[in-house]
């Protein structure tokens, strides 16, 4: 996911020059923002703050929209430009953002609108479009002819696959109590994506780990998508405590609790020994360093983590009756809304200058 370029536009904005630029260059990665608004909109619903979370959806539709609408766009006036981005080591697991975002979507649905109906028609293209996108992507990827060493070729963006894939898992399992019929075969998916997600999360983090101990670590290295090293996992303990809430609706889930409670901790506390890390290589950035900290779209997928955290956090006290848990939740909720806030204020001086002129592509 780098860094070269990077910017974002509305559907009603094409009509000049640096604007049609702004569509060319637009990161794929860019629907982050409807996954972090997504999940901290899901996050303060279930902290008591209703408003906040309604008023998080009707922003996370309209960037869900607009950002399908500038999409739509480029693939069709810039298809070149979209390919090249597909094949890419760094900007092409950015298309996972697309994935994830559209799950998300739908669970905001569920769990503020109880609308399971719209939300199933998400799931399914939710299905299609992990698909699609991650055997595109890691086909591509995997057959072309020059490749990027691993210290320049890899980042916690590629951890966008492991969220992508329990997406499918997380609204699967929230839609299995509104669709009977069809639970079970729901839950049995929920299943499939959770165990895959958790297993491409091990072959990754493998490597990420290895390219950030075994090879010198420039500031400008480490971009925000580190942070999805945490949400990956929370992500993973989300979908758990989704499918260890279902055992009732499903023989297999029934069967496979103890289990099922057993990875989904194992998930809580590889995400929980990650946040100290990833905010002590923070301060190395941006004090130490001083890396500036100015708006980028791809702090979105740094936004997102923290979101899942609190919401993944919240249900494993829940299902496993642990209340201390819930100190955590309680404090990392305003942590997410905060950080939500700088980046949505950051997002819209950013439009307001591409929308006179002055701001770059």
């Amino acid at each position: 996911m780098g860094r070269e370029r990077h910017s974002m536009t509305l559907p009603g904005s094409v009509g000049t020059a640096p604007r049609m630029e702004a569509v060319r260059t637009l990161h794929p990665a860019y629907f982050a923002l409807v996954m972090a608004t997504g999940i901290v909109s899901i996050s303060t619903h279930l902290m008591g703050m209703p408003e906040v979370a309604e008023a998080l959806l009707w922003v996370n539709a309209a960037a869900f929209v607009a950002l399908w609408a500038v999409t739509l766009v480029r693939i069709v006036r810039f298809p070149r430009e979209v390919l090249a981005d597909l094949a890419d080591h760094q900007r092409g697991v950015g298309f996972f953002t697309t994935v994830a975002a559209t799950s998300v979507f739908g669970s905001q649905l569920v769990v503020l609108r109880d609308a399971p109906g719209p939300a199933l028609v998400l799931w399914f293209l939710t299905l299609a479009l992990w698909l699609v996108l991650v055997y595109a992507v890691f086909t591509a990827l995997t057959v072309k002819d020059e490749k990027p060493a691993l210290d320049t070729g890899i980042n916690g963006g590629w951890l966008l696959a492991v969220v992508a894939t329990e997406s499918v898992s997380t609204l699967a399992s929230l839609l299995a109590p509104a669709f009977r019929a069809r639970a079970e075969a729901l839950l049995f998916t929920s299943v499939v994506f959770w165990l895959a997600g958790g297993m491409l999360y091990i072959w990754l983090i493998s490597l990420i780990f290895y390219r950030y101990t075994f090879f010198r670590l420039l500031p400008s290295d480490l971009m925000p998508p580190y942070w999805i090293n945490m949400g990956a996992m929370a992500i993973a303990t989300l979908a758990g405590t989704l499918l260890y809430a279902s055992a009732p609706l499903s023989p297999l889930l029934a069967t496979l609790s103890p289990f099922v409670l057993g990875f989904t901790l194992f998930f809580w506390a590889t995400a929980t020994w990650w946040i100290p890390m990833l905010f002590i290589l923070g301060v190395w950035r941006h004090v130490l360093r001083r890396f500036p900290l100015t708006y980028d779209p791809l702090y979105w997928g740094a936004i997102f983590p923290l979101g899942m955290y609190t919401a993944c956090t919240f249900r494993l006290a829940h299902v496993v009756n642990l209340p201390f848990l819930l100190a955590i939740p309680r404090v990392v909720v305003w942590v997410a809304l905060g950080a939500w806030i700088l980046a949505f204020v950051g997002l819209l001086r950013r439009l307001v200058r591409l929308a006179v002129g002055t701001a770059s592509p």
